[in-house]
């Protein structure tokens, strides 16, 4: 049989054969030149181009510039090209697009080859590293894997790619790729993060054996990902390294070297609850989100800043390594003072009190098992009944994360008895906050103690009663007091009468008893000076919640933030100048333009001479008083001042440290107040937050870059006209001098 075809067949096979490549050109032309009139969707314009807008974290710097968290839907910060290691560079354009340098957007040569492979089964992907970087920047649902879409996204790239080339320089080009490509798993946005994800450190340096792994999972980041599969993505980095060796990046024996070397991740994958500071992070964004909408402060075309993707720079006072001092502190302490809280109860029920059901029934309720229960349509008594089954959980220990089998109403129990503390920590004179601990887990609890969160402030108030009796009152910290009960009319028909815990008997100056934190004497200059004076006074140091016009304020009875309370000890440091506590700096926009600037606040609130005679009697605390532990078990005896306090039942312990250049506050409590300790011993300030205060003090004196000195608190300006030597005051009040001694009268 004869097959050989005849040449009118030959002829009309070739013309059909022209007919379908002119026919495929010219629908490719048509498919074009009607996607750039914006048929098949509007593409992007110059102005669009020029300002690409990508999904970027919000950056949380410190004092001493180091990213202490980020804000993020996707967890992206750019980078600059002059930051990214050649190696990178070197191993996309190898493995991604070898002729990245020679083409204008399309690399025609390498289109027409990958048809080629994928008529014959090898399929092969022909975009250029331009091509890709207009699909991350401008394609909201990615890739697209219907046929007809993803042709029409193809040429939609391809159009927007010839764009970029003739807008943008080739290492513009490159950079943007690297800070939008999507890295998959934990939220891993852009070359930075990357880096930090997998090795912990900078695109900068990045070794040629890292950057290939990176670059290797660019194929796809969920199956070539070192950690989940560490075996594909070896041999994926392998091939890397062959292309650039092919590509002469490196040389032969380099890459047989470095085909030798294990992965070696540094695996530190991020969250939003990672990082340093979560906490204050938290109120951080919150303050930001305030401000910027009361100053009217929105981007050029009128939209609001979105913390969550628009890149911005948050500059702040904290200073990384004393925060991470703080909440080192509070987790060395805490871990032992949790044992004797336990062990205080001996056995005994800490929930047998009469509130201990509806307290435990607000936290179930609370809980976002049972807002998960409510939503299903669960009634109260499965809800119930559920809470009462045992059921896998992971729980807080301040050993670490513990997997246990436990019902979720003993867990509620569990956390009530959980303590928690905060810590803040901040220069006087320019009110500058260098360390903010909120709680001791944020992924736990999150309700922050330092700003948010008002406790009873106990004895830490006692020192607002003496200013007011020194600095109004015209009263001696030497001025002597019989230490014995009294009362004082309420001014609404009622008296009150202070309880005291192990009152000193005799008589005792007034920096004694502020020293010893004795409640008789307190009371008797709050009725010499009269409640609405040490309200008013106390309003003006900065307390900012409720403090009412009663004699129990004396005592502390009010409730306050550690944020203000600090604020307030920082008077007595600062010559008795109010300076407003901050922690935010400015904001600059992702281009560095700055949009918002914040200056702290000041008021004079007391003269100069009142505020270094409190300051010594605080001092007293230290060196005679309840604050003693600070010298004889932490070593601290550098002048220190400060003041213990220990609310009713020992409920809230607090300590209030002031140095020259620091003034710091701890409070240290269980979430609810009626969960408390079970004796003083155990429960009052000195021993539940002194310690954490003095841990932190040793390790800031310790770090040489802080170059926080150990002097004493300065004189006030022309030196100090009260008498603060109580054996030299004594000898006045007696009328006999020195030099009376000395003439013999």
């Amino acid at each position: 049989m004869n097959t050989q075809l005849t040449q009118q067949e030959l002829n009309r096979y070739t013309i059909r054969f022209w007919k379908w490549i002119i026919g495929i050109i010219a629908f490719g032309a048509i498919l074009i030149f009607s996607i750039g009139l914006g048929l098949f969707g509007r593409l992007p314009d110059l102005r669009t181009l020029e300002n690409p807008k990508s999904n970027q974290a919000s950056e949380v710097i410190s004092d001493d510039n180091v990213v202490l968290g980020t804000y993020y839907v996707q967890n992206r910060s750019n980078v600059r090209y002059d930051e990214i290691s050649p190696n990178v560079i070197n191993a996309l354009i190898a493995t991604e697009d070898i002729r990245f340098y020679n083409h204008s957007g399309i690399d025609f040569k390498r289109t027409f080859t990958v048809i080629f492979y994928n008529l014959i089964g090898k399929r092969q992907g022909a975009s250029t590293i331009t091509q890709q970087l207009a699909l991350n920047l401008f394609s909201k649902e990615g890739r697209s894997k219907n046929f007809i879409k993803r042709l029409v996204q193809k040429s939609q790239e391809l159009i927007v790619a010839v764009k970029l080339e003739r807008q943008y320089t080739k290492e513009e080009i490159i950079t943007m790729y690297l800070n939008t490509v999507d890295f998959g798993s934990y939220n891993t946005f852009g070359i930075k993060s990357a880096a930090r994800t997998y090795f912990s450190t900078t695109p900068d340096k990045l070794e040629p054996e890292q950057a290939a792994i990176l670059i290797g999972m660019l194929k796809g980041p969920s199956l070539y990902n070192p950690y989940r599969n560490p075996e594909r993505a070896l041999l994926r980095r392998n091939t890397v390294i062959e292309n650039m060796s092919k590509a002469n990046y490196i040389s032969d024996a380099e890459e047989e070297r470095l085909k030798t070397i294990p992965l070696k991740l540094v695996f530190n994958p991020s969250d939003h609850n990672e990082g340093s500071a979560p906490y204050f992070r938290a109120v951080l964004k919150k303050d930001i989100q305030l401000t910027l909408e009361e100053n009217s402060i929105y981007k050029a075309d009128g939209t609001p800043y979105d913390l969550d993707r628009d890149g911005l720079k948050i500059y702040t006072t904290l200073n990384s390594h004393m925060q991470n001092y703080a909440e080192q502190s509070q987790q060395e302490y805490l871990k032992t003072l949790q044992v004797q809280f336990n062990n205080s109860w001996n056995g005994r029920d800490p929930f047998n009190f009469k509130e201990a059901k509806s307290l435990i029934d607000q936290g179930m309720r609370r809980s976002d098992r049972y807002q998960q229960l409510k939503a299903e349509g669960k009634t109260e008594e499965e809800i119930l009944e559920n809470f009462k089954t045992p059921a896998r959980m992971s729980v807080f220990s301040w050993r670490g994360e513990i997997d246990t089998l436990m019902r979720p109403l003993d867990s509620i129990k569990y956390y009530k008895l959980m303590l928690r503390n905060a810590l803040m920590s901040m220069e006087p004179q320019t009110g500058y906050i260098r360390a903010w601990v909120g709680g001791t887990n944020f992924t736990h609890f999150k309700y922050d103690q330092v700003k948010m969160g008002t406790r009873q402030v106990g004895s830490t108030a006692k020192p607002f009663t003496y200013a007011v009796a020194i600095g109004n009152g015209g009263f001696s910290p030497c001025y002597t007091v019989a230490n014995e009960p009294i009362s004082i009319d309420a001014g609404d028909g009622t008296v009150w009468t202070p309880k005291a815990y192990n009152p000193i008997p005799g008589n005792l100056t007034l920096k004694k008893a502020l020293a010893n934190s004795q409640n008789y004497v307190t009371a008797y200059m709050m009725k010499q000076v009269g409640q609405t004076a040490v309200a008013t006074l106390t309003k003006n140091m900065g307390i900012t919640s409720d403090v009412p016009a009663v004699p129990s304020i004396c005592l502390g009875s009010f409730d306050a933030s550690v944020y203000d309370m600090v604020g307030a000890y920082s008077v007595f440091v600062n010559h008795g100048v109010w300076t407003e506590p901050i922690y935010l700096l400015r904001i600059e926009d992702k281009n560095g333009n700055v949009i918002y600037e914040r200056r702290p606040k000041v008021k004079v609130v007391l003269d100069e001479q009142t505020a270094y005679v409190m300051t010594d009697m605080l001092k007293a605390v230290v060196k005679e008083g309840t604050g003693v532990r600070l010298g004889w078990k932490y070593k601290l005896t550098n002048p220190i001042g400060g003041k213990t306090g220990t609310t009713q039942n020992n409920s809230d312990g607090w300590f209030m440290g002031i140095t020259p250049e620091l003034v710091t506050g701890v409070w240290t409590g269980a979430e609810d107040r009626a969960i408390h300790f079970s004796s003083t011993n155990f429960g009052e300030g000195a021993n539940t937050a002194l310690p954490i205060f003095a841990l932190y003090m040793q390790k800031v004196y310790a770090d040489p870059t802080l170059k926080y000195t150990k002097g004493d608190f300065p004189l006030p300006k022309g030196g100090i006209a009260t008498t603060i030597d109580c054996g030299a005051y004594t000898q006045q009040q007696a009328g006999e001098s020195e030099v009376d001694k000395k003439l013999g009268f």
